[in-house]
C-alpha cells in the first residue's frame, strides 16, 4: 500500500558546502535595465543587465491573472514587485527603464518595482512603436 520511503544517512559538511555553492553562484549585477512592454490586454516585464541578457522576467499572465484583469494597473503593480524582489536578490542598485506600450500598466509597474527595493532610476525612456502610414495602398481594381 503505497511506496516505500528509503532514507539515506549523508554527511552534514557536504551538505553545507552544497548550500554555499548555490549561494555563491547566484549571478551579482549592479546595473540592470527594466523593460516593460505593457498591451491593452497584458503587461510583460523583463529584467536584463546592460548588454542585453535576459537575468528574470514575469508577466500579468504568468502570476495567475486571467482575462480582463490582466491589463489593469494592479497586475502591472504586481509584476513590477516581483521582479524588484529578484532584483534585490542580485544586488542591482541602478536601473534604466525602457516603456513600450500604451497599456495601462505602464507607470504602475515601475512604481511597484521601485517600491521593493532601494532603487535608483538614472533613465525613463519610451520605445513606443509610431506608425507612419506604410507603403503606398494599392490601385483600385478595374473590372
Amino acid at each position: 500500500m503505497g511506496k516505500k520511503k528509503i532514507v539515506t544517512k549523508s554527511d552534514k559538511s557536504g551538505d553545507e558546502t552544497k548550500s554555499a555553492n548555490i549561494a555563491l553562484s547566484k549571478k551579482r549585477v549592479d546595473v540592470g535595465v527594466l523593460q516593460v512592454q505593457s498591451t491593452y490586454n497584458n503587461t510583460k516585464v523583463l529584467l536584463s543587465d546592460v548588454k542585453g541578457n535576459a537575468l528574470a522576467w514575469s508577466s500579468c499572465g504568468s502570476l495567475g491573472f486571467k482575462g480582463a484583469k490582466k491589463g489593469t494597473p494592479f497586475a502591472a503593480a504586481k509584476v513590477g514587485e516581483t521582479l524588484g524582489a529578484k532584483a534585490l536578490t542580485m544586488g542591482m542598485s541602478q536601473v534604466s527603464v525602457i516603456v513600450k506600450g500604451v497599456g495601462s500598466g505602464r507607470e504602475s509597474s515601475i512604481r511597484g518595482f521601485v517600491s521593493k527595493g532601494n532603487f535608483e532610476i538614472t533613465s525613463i525612456k519610451d520605445a513606443t512603436p509610431v506608425p507612419h502610414n506604410g507603403p503606398r495602398p494599392p490601385k483600385p481594381r478595374r473590372v
